[in-house]
């Protein structure tokens, strides 16, 4: 817990925490402007293109020009749409993400068994806006939440298109936050904690959960967490040669400019929500020094590159890779990634039980990665029969079909 809110609150407890909250903001705010500059960017070098230019030094102010020209434009409301409802669903799209970030540790010194406390104002903390008990329960909690801005706002559009983006969006976060969620049970597996600051201090001297629960609950995050974003190659909610613009389609202004500020917003936090589950957070080697620098500096130096690694990874995706079909989408969470990430929880449960009970370790493993082989070719198998039962059945319709046309 943060040791701010341990004794008595008084009034500059008060101000410790607000001005928290206004940093925690206002930097996210500049870091959603510099990620829509630096992807654009990337894209235009992949693309041999030059990019923004224009708006300030290298066109990073373009986000701002952009910004600047939404704000001028009408707002407009449909006819049929659900008033109240058309205006709620932009606000329940941004604030998660903000409340997501709050809980992710920024700076600290955590080095030697220390756990990340700061001084602010005489007063010791955590540079983290919040660690509550829950920990990363919460992440879970705001990303499921997140999806009802999208839901909502495009049943409240009262038109066709964004419906079908936002049912696209809750089967897209139903099929995916299972395996998101087994992801992060390995974490809590192997660190045995639930708050953030607790499992980068975990994680001190290279000792990161990205090795230590075997990388491919690594990967499955990655791939789960890019679908929860509605991300290339998973923006199937936004299809635009399939539903126009999705389920924004009949938004504009400062409206739509919410929710192109939350898709951004939510890569940001994806980004920093991965670094601090995997690669350490914003712990570090201090090299001795100690002070200021060993509490502020370099901890957000090792913060700020380790999360733009996954910036570009996801501009990467987008330049790279070709968006997937509605049944490929499924096909992934359901029979790849879900299935991946149980079968592997229960092999670090079991490889767990069996270094507390002494078992022989080597065999142990060795018999259950032969029982998830054995688990995978009957999955496989199942799948196959399921495929080739419906390709007979389709095939006997369109028998049936042509005898009547005949």
């Amino acid at each position: 817990m943060d040791p701010l809110l341990s004794g008595n609150v008084d009034l500059m407890t008060v101000v410790v925490v607000l001005l928290k909250v206004l940093v925690a903001f206002a930097g996210l705010l500049v870091a959603v402007m510099g990620m829509v500059w630096f992807e654009r960017k990337a894209l235009a070098d992949m693309e041999n293109r030059f990019g923004p230019n224009r708006a300030g030094p290298f066109g990073i102010l373009q986000t701002l020009a952009d910004g600047m020209k939404l704000s001028f434009k009408e707002d407009l409301l449909p006819e049929k749409a659900d008033r109240f409802v058309f205006r709620l669903a932009p606000l329940l799209a941004v604030i998660p993400a903000f409340l997501t970030f709050a809980i992710v540790p920024l700076a600290g010194n955590f080095s030697n068994g220390n756990d990340g406390v700061v001084e602010i104002l005489g007063h010791k903390t955590f540079m983290q806006v919040a660690d509550p008990q829950m920990g990363i329960l919460w992440m879970l909690a705001m990303s499921s939440i997140a999806v009802y801005g999208i839901v909502l706002a495009g049943w409240s559009s009262g038109s066709k298109y964004p419906l079908l983006g936002s049912v696209r969006a809750s089967a897209q976060m139903v099929s995916y936050e299972a395996a998101l969620g087994l992801s992060i049970a390995t974490v809590l597996l192997i660190g045995g904690m639930l708050s953030t600051n607790q499992i980068v201090a975990g994680q001190y001297g290279l000792r990161w959960n990205l090795w230590m629960t075997g990388i491919v609950p690594f990967f499955i995050f990655i791939i789960a967490g890019t679908a929860e974003l509605n991300r290339p190659p998973f923006d199937l909610v936004e299809a635009e040669q399939e539903l126009v613009g999705g389920f924004h389609t009949e938004y504009s202004s400062m409206r739509f400019a919410m929710f192109f500020l939350a898709e951004f917003m939510n890569a940001v936090t994806m980004s920093a929500i991965i670094v601090t589950l995997f690669l350490g957070g914003p712990s570090g080697p201090t090299f001795g020094i100690t002070g200021w620098i060993s509490d502020y500096v370099l901890p957000f130096i090792y913060f700020f590159l380790k999360v733009l690694l996954f910036l570009y990874m996801f501009a990467f995706f987008r330049g790279t890779l070709p968006r997937f079909r509605y049944d490929q989408l499924m096909d992934l969470g359901w029979k790849f990634l879900i299935p991946l990430a149980l079968g592997w929880f229960l092999l670090l449960a079991t490889v767990r039980v069996a270094a507390d009970q002494g078992w022989n370790l080597p065999l142990t493993v060795v018999v259950c990665l032969a029982v998830l082989a054995a688990g995978a070719g009957l999955l496989r198998a199942a799948i196959r029969n399921s495929e080739h039962a419906e390709a007979m059945a389709a095939g006997s319709v369109a028998k049936d079909a042509s005898e009547v046309d005949v």
